[in-house]
């Protein structure tokens, strides 16, 4: 039997260059195995994911969603020129740096030393070099009330056990009347198998299960998770954080972008949502 490649991480590695699952579950998944799990996957991941999606990320963009709605378009965060920007899962830091040279001061944070390593490598090789933290997004290293504008692009917020505990880190620190915008998967996806092709457009699962979806390796050990909650479950997050709910987005395809993400494509992007975006204020 020929033995799969593996990473510094010791994960086995598949032909496509990820992880490889040995099996898949639902089952209950704490915080503590949660990050643990997903650290490792991405530290893993990093040169495969972006090898696939880094020409699409770009190095300076800002990228909201595989529907492709760009920061440049949307407007979503206002100007940030002289603003304080926390953006959290930053992966290799292309927002951040988008963020940096639109005159923004700007920290960009994320669970994976792999990721933060291309970042770091994108920050000398463009230029544009902007802070680069490694933290869990329930414990943020800031002090209350230290940033005017926080922002996730599909970093984080889906892998988290405890959506609350971080959106309340995110109420501490943004100063009064400061904003918050995040992008995840849209939660009608959840129920649908995770194909890009309309024809699978069946319901295989429940929408009100919130059971995590569970990867493992073939020795049984957790190696990536990934969490549910219904489009109600994220309004009563923010809502229950102490932010003021502004608005939710769910972006239609963009008009002739060709694209396939995983489960995203434009003729399934043409028939049903695939990402929320939502945008909050900080009381006051």
């Amino acid at each position: 039997m020929t033995e799969r490649p593996s990473s510094p991480t010791g994960l086995a590695l598949g032909s496509d260059g990820y992880p490889a699952a040995g099996g898949v579950a639902r089952r209950p998944v704490g915080a503590d195995e949660s990050a643990r799990a997903n650290r490792r996957w991405w530290d893993a991941a990093a040169p495969a994911y972006l090898a696939e999606h880094g020409s699409d990320l770009g190095d300076v963009e800002f990228l909201w969603c595989p529907e492709g709605l760009r920061e440049d378009d949307a407007h979503l965060l206002g100007d940030v020129r002289g603003r304080r920007v926390l953006e959290i899962g930053c992966g290799s830091a292309p927002c951040s740096r988008w963020l940096r040279r639109a005159g923004a001061d700007v920290v960009a944070l994320d669970l994976s030393a792999g990721m933060l390593a291309r970042a770091a490598a994108l920050n000398r090789s463009t230029g544009i070099a902007v802070p680069l933290l490694q933290a869990d997004a329930g414990a943020l290293p800031l002090a209350d009330g230290s940033v005017d504008i926080a922002c996730s692009a599909f970093g984080g917020l889906p892998f988290v056990a405890d959506a609350g505990a971080v959106l309340a880190e995110v109420a501490r620190v943004l100063r009064p009347g400061g904003r918050f915008v995040a992008s995840v998967n849209h939660p009608l996806r959840w129920p649908f198998p995770d194909s890009p092709d309309p024809e699978d457009l069946r319901v295989v699962s429940s929408y009100f299960d919130r059971t995590p979806y569970v990867e493992t390796d073939d020795a049984g050990r957790t190696v990536y998770v990934e969490h549910h909650r219904t489009v109600g479950d994220w309004v009563r997050a923010v809502v229950g954080a102490g932010l003021v709910l502004v608005d939710l987005l769910e972006p239609e395809w963009t008009p002739g972008r060709t694209q396939n993400w995983g489960q995203w494509s434009p003729e399934r992007g043409a028939l049903v949502p695939g990402t929320l975006i939502v945008v909050a204020e900080a009381a006051g």
